[in-house]
C-alpha cells in the first residue's frame, strides 16, 4: 500500500490582546447578545500594531516543527495561506523562511481567503506523494484587524487575528489524507471582497447560503471519494466562520455536538488560521485519537472551498 501524506505536527499562535463583545459595545452600535446569537462569537484577538502576519506565522511554524520533531533545514517547501500579508512581496513564506532558517525550502503564498489553509494542505499532499519533498510546512496566518470597517457592524464583529501551522509528511500505511475536494466559483467573488479603501465587504445573506450548502456538500463528497460513510466520521473540524454555518455541516453528517471542533467563541473568524487552530486545540485536549476519521472543511472569498477526509496517525 502506498504511503499517503498526513499531518505530523501542529502549531498555533494567538495574539495577546483580547477584544470581547462588551468591548465592542462601547465603540459601536452592537451588543453582546446580538453578536453571540448571530455568530457564536464572544471574543477575538487582535495583533499589536507592530505585529505582522509573518511574525504570527513564525510562532506557529516553530511550534509545529517542534511537535513534528524536525528541524527547519529539513523543510522542503513552505506554503503560507494569507490575504493579509504586510507587503505585496516578498511573500510571507519567504519572510518565514528567513526567520526560521529553512534555508533549503522553496517558499510561496497561497491566496484563497478563508479556504487558504485547505488549499495549502491539499497542495502539500501532491508534493509529498510525488516524492518532491519529504516535509512541507503549511501555515495559515491573518491580520484581518487592519481591514475592519468599524462603520459596518455586520462585518466588524466577525474577524480576529492569529496563525496556525502544520508539518506534513508521509505517514504510516492506511493513515493520512484519504481524499480531498477543491473548488472555486468566481461568479460569487462580488459577495466577499476587499474594497479599494482596504475594508472587508460582504453580502452576508449570499455568503451564508453558499457556505451552508458548500460545507455540507464538500464534507459528503470527500467521504464518498474515500469510500466512507457519515457513520465512519469521528471528528469534524470546520472553518470557524459562524456557528450556524458550522452546525449545519455537523447536522448534514449526523454528528453529535461534542464531535465538532468549536473555537469561534474565543477567537472569531481568523480566516486561513482557523482550521489549524481548531485542530491544534483538539489535539491538546486529547479528543482526537490515533486512527480517527477526521473531516476538515472550509470556504472563503473567491468564492473558494476545500475539504479533506483523513485517518489520523503518523
Amino acid at each position: 500500500m502506498t504511503q499517503l501524506a498526513g499531518i505530523i505536527g501542529v502549531g498555533s499562535y494567538v495574539p495577546e490582546k483580547c477584544v470581547t463583545n462588551r468591548d465592542l459595545e462601547k465603540i459601536m452600535d452592537t451588543s453582546d447578545e446580538w453578536i453571540r446569537t448571530r455568530t457564536g462569537i464572544e471574543a477575538r484577538h487582535f495583533a499589536a500594531d507592530d505585529e505582522q502576519a509573518s511574525d504570527m506565522a513564525v510562532h506557529a511554524a516553530r511550534q509545529a516543527m517542534e511537535k513534528a520533531g524536525i528541524t527547519a533545514e529539513q523543510v522542503g517547501l513552505i506554503l503560507v495561506a494569507t490575504v493579509s500579508q504586510e507587503q505585496t512581496f516578498p511573500s510571507v513564506a519567504c519572510l518565514v523562511q528567513e526567520q526560521i532558517g529553512a534555508k533549503h525550502a522553496a517558499a510561496m503564498d497561497v491566496a484563497a481567503a478563508c479556504a487558504g489553509f485547505m488549499y495549502g494542505v491539499i497542495t502539500a499532499k501532491q508534493f509529498i506523494e510525488s516524492n518532491a519533498y519529504d516535509y512541507v510546512l503549511v501555515i495559515g496566518t491573518e491580520k484581518l484587524s487592519k481591514f475592519i470597517d468599524w462603520e459596518d457592524r455586520n462585518t466588524a464583529v466577525l474577524f480576529g487575528d492569529g496563525a496556525s501551522a502544520v508539518v506534513m509528511g508521509k505517514v504510516r500505511e492506511g493513515r493520512g489524507i484519504l481524499s480531498f475536494e477543491l473548488g472555486a466559483d468566481g461568479t460569487g467573488g462580488k459577495h466577499l471582497y476587499l474594497t479599494p479603501q482596504q475594508h472587508i465587504a460582504m453580502n452576508g445573506r449570499e455568503v451564508f447560503k453558499f457556505a451552508v450548502r458548500q460545507m455540507g456538500d464538500s464534507s459528503l463528497h470527500v467521504l464518498e471519494k474515500a469510500g466512507l460513510t457519515k457513520e465512519d466520521v469521528n471528528f469534524l473540524i470546520p472553518h470557524q466562520a459562524n456557528i450556524r454555518i458550522m452546525e449545519s455541516a455537523r447536522e448534514r453528517l449526523h454528528m453529535p455536538a461534542e464531535k465538532m471542533a468549536v473555537t469561534i467563541h474565543r477567537y472569531g473568524n481568523t480566516s486561513a488560521a482557523s482550521i489549524g487552530t481548531a485542530l491544534y486545540e483538539e489535539l491538546e485536549k486529547g479528543t482526537i485519537q490515533d486512527d480517527d476519521i477526521i473531516v476538515m472543511v472550509g470556504f472563503g472569498g473567491g468564492l473558494t472551498w476545500g475539504a479533506i477526509a483523513m485517518r489520523w496517525g503518523q
